[in-house]
């Protein structure tokens, strides 16, 4: 007798349509027994029969031994498994059981992909139950937290899915800061309270304690209409959007304090729930209202545990009826434990196996189909990509481009943009209607973004489209600014481009620009091109007035030498104006057309010499040195390294060291590679004799390397937990055999590192009171500098490296201290601070010292200080893009030498090369320039570094009203 089996549902769907076939081809073989097939298709019982059973769809190599058993054909059987596959996967069918347990419904994903969690999905948030409590009793006690996080550690869904459903009875209030935060504020407090949004933008801007009374008004009303709420629990996600596009430094401390003071007010009905980027800590630092507040305010988030992990992947699949087979989970446990940012990561990889379970199991072969790990997010995004014709492609990178923040000593970020700053063209639409299905962008009424930053990570497209156009996509970003101020302003004329800028926007691609981008700057050319016009009539009245003088003159005698001489004061004076103009615009043009660049600025130092053409000659020069980040990979490390020679460079990117040959700074030769694991190394350092390298990452972990033969570097040893915190720094002593290291957990540590295959170490140095920064030991080894952001430089007598003793403490800076260097003869330090100063420090007589003054200020904060071997010069770098070069020969009056301009923005570190003036310095976004101050070299190898004569348009364009006179033929 044939085996019975249970009916099917005849509408259950597309999974027990197949089972139903599988068993018809059984009744048309005569229905044999399951042993009987069982014998024939070398299966066992159980899994035949449980491919007829419709509960979940079998593997492609047990249909085919059924159908073998049956006498099917087994072509034909391939092609109707592949069509139930895609039906149950791709479309999102459910396999016959919805996420409410109820067949032919279509099945809720139990897994968020890369969009948190909200409110609505907690019953879905899994893992992170322990520090939920955390964070909920955080709040109830203390009212104000602030949440910091790596990028992709999950604080928004912690926030959303876990504390917010932790307080039924408190209304809450949920937003993100944008470009205008206390305009965000007022406009959601004023929908609360029933209110107009303007006069509570006014009155916020006017006085922070608006909001607190705002919440108070708010808290009567529910209580007047018998709600039970008598609290408001604000959540202000993404926080770091005050910092990367609010520009606004009034209004973003304004927001800030409206924040903190309604947490902390004694008759306080706020409770407010920051999360912020980890990366953006110090920037919180400085602000006011926050930095009291955090020490008892903020809370970090870490990676989840082993357990939690396995609970956020099998609990969601548990409550919609789906198993999870144990070799996926434990191979999503150890592909995701202990990576920074992985959740968003193993969120989609979860979801896109969902897509492709097999009946109600999602099994490794669904996850190893999607993609993997990190391979998942790339392999949606480039299915999105690809499936574009090449306009829509053309317009997806557009669109992307524009919803990423661009990073200025930071990562990058996602940018959330209202609909309006989009093209409305068809493409566009089309475009962000498949990315927003494909889940890799959110549209979130009348504003999109992208769905998670881990996207900006993981693609690596997206990642080769930022680098290309980075430098472009600043200049683009502003022009969108100004077009929302100039429509903001009812088109005012003064709010629109004129010179340097307007000439960089138009450089712009056309199709790049959106209709609104396109009227401003039609409108900023036609504006430009009245005032030329107005000047060519001021010019012609001056020339005018002069014939008319000099005819005059020629009429008198007497003083017909005196005409003369004001027409060539005149016309002298009017060529200086031309040239100091085109010098400035030579280094903005810099890294868009060197060539030109290069042209420009020669030609403008020829007509006019002077310290600011000079300048602009040296600058356009040394920035089109080299670019490490298109020749190479892009690096990640805090700081480069330079061999004593200055003939080898090292850089790190996000999985391995790249060593460069850089004795010729415009061809660098790519010597070897040493493969990290993704450790994500922060400082590396050179001994002196370049023979070993070291580094730290930011596990905590000192690595050394053998790098005796660079086209062969080769690891010595891994010292983990050296610090219980991050790791800024590492220095080490001239003869190789000491090394100091520093630490956000505000100690120095002396390591022994004769033999770097075990690293010892030797002493701990306590005294900063908050991060210890920069560490240089002095060029004999016996003392070590040290700053802190408690704005303190400590200095210490390390001759014993075993007893480190403090020897003086130096002060007189306002703010952090981030760079210090020693002189070569060790009698004067030189410091770079937040506070815009490179303070100079005469530290010949310790433990007395004094403070010299300063050798330069800066506009924003100097990242980076160092002394000339030769000790006759100095150079400061810092986060305004400049390069200052001071003659140090009178100690106690530095004198200036030249003030370079880098356009690509922040500069983070310098170093000397050798003692012919040469040294590099890396930027924010980690391009490598090489820099020198010799005129005469600048003024030999200027046409050698040009590809084209400037044309007359171009010559007119930058030097009109003069001959042309191109400065190099080629």
């Amino acid at each position: 007798m044939p085996r019975g089996e249970s009916p099917l549902d005849p509408d259950g769907g597309p999974l027990i349509e197949f089972a139903a076939r599988l068993r018809k081809l059984r009744e048309q073989a005569g229905s044999p027994t399951y042993r009987d097939l069982a014998r024939d298709a070398h299966y066992g019982i159980a899994t035949l029969s449980s491919a007829a059973a419709g509960r979940q769809l079998p593997s492609l190599a047990v249909t085919l031994a059924y159908v073998r058993a049956c006498g099917g054909d087994e072509r034909e059987w391939k092609l109707i498994w592949q069509r139930t596959a895609d039906a149950c996967a791709g479309k999102g069918i459910s396999d016959g059981t919805g996420a409410d347990g109820r067949r032919g419904n279509r099945a809720r994903p139990p897994y968020a992909g890369l969009a948190s969690f909200t409110e609505d999905d907690a019953g879905l948030f899994f893992g992170r139950e322990k520090l939920t409590a955390t964070l909920v009793e955080h709040l109830r006690e203390k009212r104000l937290l602030v949440l910091f996080g790596g990028s992709g550690s999950g604080k928004s869904s912690v926030l959303r899915a876990g504390v917010l459903p932790a307080f039924p009875d408190v209304s809450s209030l949920v937003f993100t800061p944008g470009p205008h935060p206390l305009e965000e504020c007022a406009v959601r407090l004023a929908a609360r309270a029933g209110t107009a949004p303007g006069p509570v933008h006014d009155a916020l801007a006017a006085e922070p304690h608006t909001f607190h009374r705002m919440v108070r008004q708010i808290i009567a009303g529910r209580q007047k209409a018998d709600s039970p709420a008598d609290h408001l629990l604000v959540v202000v996600d993404q926080f770091e959007e005050v910092f990367t596009v609010c520009r606004d430094t009034k209004e973003r401390e304004g927001f800030v304090a409206a924040l903190v003071h309604a947490a902390q007010a004694p008759d306080s009905r706020t409770r407010v729930a920051i999360a912020v980027r980890s990366d953006f800590y110090t920037h919180c630092t400085r602000l006011p209202a926050l930095v009291d507040a955090l020490p008892h305010a903020h809370h970090p988030v870490g990676p989840m545990t082993a357990e939690e992990l396995r609970a956020a992947i099998v609990q969601p699949a548990a409550r919609c009826r789906l198993t999870v087979e144990s070799a996926l989970l434990t191979t999503l446990t150890a592909d995701a434990h202990g990576r920074p940012g992985a959740l968003p990561l193993l969120s989609h990889a979860l979801l896109e196996t969902w897509k492709r379970r097999r009946g109600n199991a999602l099994t490794l072969a669904g996850y190893r189909a999607a993609g993997g790990f990190e391979g998942a997010l790339t392999q949606t995004a480039e299915e999105f990509h690809h499936a574009l014709s090449e306009n829509r492609q053309k317009a997806a990178r557009r669109l992307f481009l524009r919803l990423v923040a661009l990073g200025e000593g930071t990562e990058d970020t996602k940018r959330r943009v209202p609909r309006h700053e989009l093209d409305d063209g068809p493409d566009t639409q089309i475009v962000l209607e498949r990315a927003t299905r494909a889940r890799l962008l959110t549209v979130d009424g009348d504003h999109v973004e992208i769905a998670h930053e881990a996207l900006i990570r993981c693609w690596p497209r997206l990642g080769d489209w930022l680098e290309k156009d980075r430098s472009q996509e600043r200049v683009h970003r502003a022009l969108t600014e100004a077009t929302t101020l100039w429509q903001s302003l009812d088109h005012d004329p003064d709010a629109l481009y004129r010179g340097v800028r307007l000439a960089a926007a138009q450089d712009l691609p056309p199709q790049a620009l959106t209709a609104r981008e396109r009227a401003f700057l039609d409108a900023s050319a036609s504006a430009a091109q009245r005032a030329q016009q107005r000047e060519s009539r001021r010019l012609r009245r001056l020339r005018r007035l002069v014939a008319a003088l000099v005819a005059l003159l020629v009429c008198v005698v007497a003083v017909t030498g005196f005409a003369v001489r004001a027409q060539n004061t005149v016309i002298q004076q009017r060529n200086e104006d031309v040239a100091v103009q085109a010098a400035d615009k030579a280094v903005l043009l810099g890294p868009y057309d060197p060539s030109l660049a290069i042209q420009i600025a020669l030609a403008a130092y020829r007509q006019t010499p002077q310290e600011h053409t000079k300048d602009a000659l040296l600058s356009t020069l040394s920035v089109a040195s080299i670019d490490l980040t298109t020749t190479g990979p892009k690096p990640a490390g805090l700081a480069p390294a330079v061999t004593g020679d200055g003939r080898t460079l090292a850089m790190a990117n996000s999985s391995e060291i790249v060593l460069w040959d850089i004795r010729n700074p415009q061809q660098p030769r790519r010597l070897g590679t040493t493969d990290i694991g993704g450790a994500s190394l922060g400082p590396i350092e050179f001994t002196a004799d370049g023979n070993t390298l070291l580094g730290a990452d930011n596990h905590r972990t000192l690595w050394s390397w053998d790098v005796t033969n660079p086209r062969n570097p080769t690891l010595l040893s891994k010292k983990p937990a050296v610090h219980t915190d991050a790791v800024y720094s590492i220095a080490v002593r001239y003869d190789g055999r000491v090394a100091a290291t520093s630490s956000y957990d505000d100690t120095i540590r002396l390591w022994d590192i004769t033999d770097p295959k075990t690293p010892r170490m030797l002493d701990q140095l306590t005294g900063h009171a908050a991060n210890v920064k920069p560490v240089v030991f002095s060029p004999d080894g016996k003392a070590l500098a040290s700053g802190s952001d408690d704005h303190d430089i400590r200095l210490w007598d390390v001759s014993d490296p075993h007893h480190g003793a403090p020897v003086a403490v130096l002060k007189g800076h306002t703010n952090f201290v981030d760079a210090l260097a020693y002189s070569p003869d060790g009698h004067t330090l030189l410091s770079g601070s937040d506070d815009h100063t490179a303070e100079l420090w005469d530290i010949s007589d310790l433990p007395r010292y004094r403070r010299l003054g300063e050798v330069a200020r800066h506009a924003d904060i100097v990242t980076g200080v160092a002394f000339a071997s030769h000790g006759r010069t100095a150079v400061t770098v810092g986060v305004d893009g400049v390069v200052n070069v001071s003659d140090m020969t009178d100690r106690a009056r530095p004198t200036p030498v030249a003030h370079l301009t880098n356009p690509r923005g922040t500069i983070k570190e310098v170093r000397y090369l050798k003692a012919d003036g040469t040294f590099l310095t890396v930027t924010a976004h980690y391009s490598v320039q090489i820099w020198y101050t010799d005129l005469d070299r600048a003024l030999a190898d200027a046409c050698g570094r040009i590809h084209g004569t400037i044309s007359r348009a171009q010559w007119n364009h930058h030097f009109p009203h003069l001959d042309y006179a191109p400065p190099c033929n080629h």
